[in-house]
């Protein structure tokens, strides 16, 4: 046992090192889904808890504020669109949406809600892990997370003009006002100020933020910069601060933030 200032004291217990894993609330109705799906992440070091149901979930997450949450799009209740809207601005939390596959609908209005990212079902586990492992990376809320990824030689903090963003407290502020933002919508925001007065194509900023490239079919870019630009005060119509370069990509402006 260590001793501290002349006295024994125990070690801590596994239940104090079980307390410190990354913990997710799977938002599942599907009983035999779930089960197995939580149990191949608490054989990789993941922390689980379950809810089957959407009348429940969103007091759940509320109250238990774990590090990210898998939530189910269908579900009895409340569906997984109204649970996300209801908690995102009360939830600093990751939350990771599972969408009907090929419904392209749902994956733009999870992300319009707020939502970090979606996946499709039936979604393989180890892609489920490694989507989890990334998003937590990036979260400066989760137990293991860091918030932010190492940049050697590179600013933690830009300005242009009232606008200002820091990498290392990941928040963005125009003016006196800092904006409200998730842990997706930030990281899109700091990579194309990052490459201010360049233009990224969207398969630039998929490999970059998701690690895939982008198929031609996937909107949850041009949904997040749609959202981007509200909370910038942009134009939708006619935009300044991140531009739109037809056939090319974004561009985020370097002039326009007075």
């Amino acid at each position: 046992m260590p001793i501290v200032d002349g006295q024994v004291h125990p070690r801590p217990t596994s239940r104090y090192h079980w307390r410190m894993k990354t913990r997710i609330l799977l938002v599942e109705d599907d009983e035999r889904l779930a089960e197995l799906t939580a149990e191949y992440l608490r054989k990789n070091d993941l922390e689980v808890l379950v809810e089957g149901h959407g009348s429940k979930a969103e007091a759940r997450i509320l109250v238990e504020r774990p590090d990210l949450v898998i939530l189910d799009v269908m579900l009895p209740g409340k569906d997984g669109f109204e649970i996300c809207r209801a908690v995102r601005a009360r939830y600093q939390g990751v939350i990771l949406m599972l969408t009907a596959r090929d419904e392209d609908f749902d994956q733009i209005l999870g992300l319009e809600l707020g939502a970090d990212d979606y996946i499709a079902k039936p979604v393989q586990p180890r892609l489920l892990l490694a989507r989890i492992k990334a998003l937590l990376r990036r979260s400066p809320s989760s137990a293991g997370g860091t918030g932010e990824r190492a940049e050697t030689g590179r600013p933690a903090e830009l300005a242009f003009g009232s606008f200002h963003i820091s990498q290392a407290t990941r928040t963005a502020c125009l003016g006196a006002d800092c904006i409200d933002l998730t842990t997706a919508e930030f990281d899109l925001l700091w990579l194309l100020a990052r490459h201010a007065g360049s233009v990224l194509s969207r398969d630039d900023l998929l490999q970059e933020l998701r690690g895939i490239g982008f198929d031609g079919l996937d909107r949850s870019i041009d949904a997040r910069i749609s959202r981007l630009r509200r909370k910038l005060g942009d134009d939708s119509e006619n935009p300044t601060r991140i531009k739109t370069v037809r056939g090319k990509g974004y561009l985020f402006s370097k002039h326009d933030w007075q």
